[in-house]
């Protein structure tokens, strides 16, 4: 069993979390979801609905794999060294580690997208991505995996690049059958993004 940390943070965008979770929940015993956050109460998503904690950033870095999901905060995350000592300990020593949304960007604030592909979402792409002055960050990609790390584009793209991580994991006719079972019709092209087009990045 994979143990999977999930970070959150006040005001995380809802589907970033959401989406990605159906799909790694819908692994049953493959995969072992831990919420964690800064401190352990209630934290509300931009929607306003509350999500217990499981563990805090103190509990421990030692997870297989990391979620964090975007959203306007996330950057607001980003100035909390609690939250970026965790994150860069806890990449460290994960199997693979997955981004949504400005999720990237806050992972890229550590550092440990130096010199790597992302990408991150395509509305927000100019205003944020400085904050990753040393990423190669892609602008027309509805996710990117360079090594270990799956960085996706806005929201539900997240779903997208969660069915690609699975597929590596754990083969990729798994993850055809988990995107059956919840009748969603998985983009499997990495390079399928018009929106960066709408975003006036291409």
């Amino acid at each position: 069993m994979k143990t999977l940390a999930v970070l959150v943070f006040p005001g995380f965008q809802t589907l970033d979390l959401f989406g990605p979770l159906e799909m790694l929940g819908d692994c049953g015993d493959k995969i072992d979801i831990t919420i964690v956050a800064e401190t352990l109460e209630p934290v509300a998503s931009v929607h306003g609905q509350g999500l217990l904690v499981d563990r805090t950033v103190a509990d421990g870095s030692d997870y297989d794999l990391l979620l964090i999901p975007g959203g306007d905060t996330a950057l607001v995350a980003g100035e909390s060294k609690a939250i970026t000592d965790w994150i860069v300990e806890t990449a460290t020593r994960a199997e693979l580690v997955m981004t949504v949304c400005t999720g990237s960007v806050l992972l890229a604030m550590t550092g440990l997208l130096d010199g790597r592909r992302a990408t991150t979402n395509k509305l927000d792409f100019t205003q944020t991505v400085p904050l990753g002055p040393n990423v190669d960050w892609v602008k027309q990609a509805r996710w990117v995996e360079d090594g270990k790390f799956f960085t996706s584009s806005g929201v539900s793209a997240g779903i997208d690049m969660s069915l690609a991580a699975i597929a590596r994991l754990f083969g990729k006719e798994f993850a055809d059958e988990l995107a059956h079972g919840t009748e969603y019709e998985w983009h499997e092209d990495a390079g399928w993004d018009p929106f960066a087009e709408r975003a006036g990045l291409v």
